[in-house]
Order: C-alpha cells, then structure tokens, then sequence
C-alpha cells in the first residue's frame, strides 16, 4: 500500500528555519546578562552641547571605587568589576534556580564625537547612573561672530 503525502515546496525551508529560531533562542538564553543586555557591556546614552561632551552610563550594583575612566584623545574608555555578594561552596548546598544578576568584570570604550579637555572632566554616580561631563576643547567650541553694519 502506498502512502500519499502532500508536496509543499518549502517544507525545508521551514524546518530551517525553525531549526535556525530555536539554535538563536537557546544562545540568548544561556548567555549572562547584565541589565538584559549581554555581560560586559555598559549601556551608554552620548551626547554633547555647545560647551560639553555628556555621558551617561547606567552600571547598577557597582561601587563608584570600583569604575576607572579614561581619555585618550577621541577615546573614552569606562572600565570595573562587580563583586559577586555570595560565596559559594558545597557544604552550605546552593542551588540557584535563576541566575541573571551579572558579576565580574565590565569594560566600555567607544570615540567621542569630538575633542575634550580630560583635566576638567567630572564625574557623578548616582543610582547606578555614572554621569560624565566632558567639557569641549577650546578650539572646537562654536564661535559667534555678529555681523555689523555700516
């Protein structure tokens, strides 16, 4: 006896895809977070006004002892761990259940959009939100020029 099966042309496809789908679920799933994003990476927001670079950097659970920023030339690099609060060993018999809070080391370095005077920067930490204020070297400051008539 003979068995009909119905032809569909890209049941392959789908089955590729949905193959693909579960692979890509299961990689996100299993990978550390740090404030949903992926471990050591800090979340930042850039931007700049006529007189300053700002950065804000949400980093929760961090010590402002344990952040070190630095500047060299264009680049800015936000760097510090954070310690894991539990020591785990066999004989108090831990079992997590789930595990997202992120521990270890964070490192952040990306190019500002322009020149800034590092030796007047500052700092301010405040709710796990690291607040830069870099303010723009001299040169690069716009200039107004009036226009005067005659």
């Amino acid at each position: 006896m003979n068995i009909l099966t119905r032809w569909e042309p890209f049941r392959k496809t789908r089955r590729m895809h949905d193959m693909l789908d579960r692979i890509m679920d299961e990689a996100l799933m299993d990978m550390p977070r740090f404030g949903g994003l992926i471990s050591g990476i800090v979340p930042v927001d850039v931007y700049q006004t006529d007189d300053d670079v700002v950065v804000k950097a949400t980093m929760p659970g961090v010590k402002p002892e344990d952040i070190n920023i630095s500047i060299t030339g264009e680049s800015l690099t936000i760097e510090g761990e954070i310690e894991e609060e539990l020591e785990i060993s066999d004989e108090r018999n831990v079992r997590f259940h789930v595990r997202e809070r992120r521990y270890g080391s964070f490192y952040r370095s990306l190019t500002l959009p322009t020149l800034v005077d590092a030796d007047k920067a500052s700092a301010e930490f405040e709710n796990g939100v690291l607040t830069l204020t870099l303010p723009k070297v001299e040169e690069v400051k716009p200039k107004k020029i009036t226009v005067k008539t005659k």
